[in-house]
This record gives structure tokens, C-alpha cells and sequence, in this order.
């Protein structure tokens, strides 16, 4: 099993091959460095946006990859979006919310069902 990465590592990283391939991402909220949990919203910049969650149970794969979960079926509109993140937020301080502008879908995310 390939060693896991610092939160803040991951994210720096995943920012950066957002960059590097024309993308947009952002820190909405920084987390504990070491092993901080890791949101990803997913701005569809359609008004629309989605939200990646870790997955219950173990939150890498086989590969060593960080994985996520959709937290809801449907695209949700910012409002609606920001009440679950301050939700989060209010219990737990330590969590990472991290923007990407991703018209497409999750881009090279790892994603289970």
C-alpha cells in the first residue's frame, strides 16, 4: 500500500494539477494539516454545485488514493450547499473545504458508490 498523504499535502497537490490542467481551485476552509477530513465542492459554474464526501468506512483504496462519496443525488445550489458545510463545520473545525471549478464532472477524483 503506497504511504498516505498530510491533508494539506494532498490538497497543495490537487490544487496544483487543477492549475496545471486549466482548472480553478480554492481553499474555503483550512483543516488540520496532518489528517484533517477533506470535502470537495465541485462548482459545475452553472449555478450548480456538488459535494464529495469521505466514504463511510475506510477513506483510501487499495491504491492508496483518497476516496469520496457524492452527498447527494442532485446538484445543489450554493445556499442550499453552504447550510451542509457550516453544519460541518460546527462539528468539526478541523475539516478541509476545497473549491474546484470543474464544468465537466470530478476530474480525476476517486469516487465509490
Amino acid at each position: 500500500m503506497a504511504p498516505r498523504l498530510k491533508s494539506a499535502l494532498w490538497v497543495q497537490a490537487q490544487l496544483r494539477s487543477a492549475m496545471v490542467n486549466g482548472a480553478f481551485g480554492a481553499v474555503l476552509h483550512k483543516g488540520a494539516e496532518e489528517a484533517g477530513t477533506v470535502y470537495l465542492v465541485i462548482n459545475r459554474l452553472n449555478g450548480t454545485y456538488d459535494l464529495l464526501s469521505p466514504p463511510p468506512g475506510p477513506a483510501y483504496n487499495e491504491m492508496g488514493d483518497r476516496c469520496f462519496v457524492h452527498e447527494s443525488n442532485a446538484p445543489k445550489d450554493w445556499l442550499s450547499l453552504n447550510e451542509i458545510l457550516q453544519r460541518r463545520l460546527k462539528r468539526d473545525s478541523d475539516v478541509w473545504i476545497v473549491e474546484f471549478e470543474l464544468r465537466e464532472g470530478f476530474g480525476s477524483f476517486t469516487i465509490v458508490e
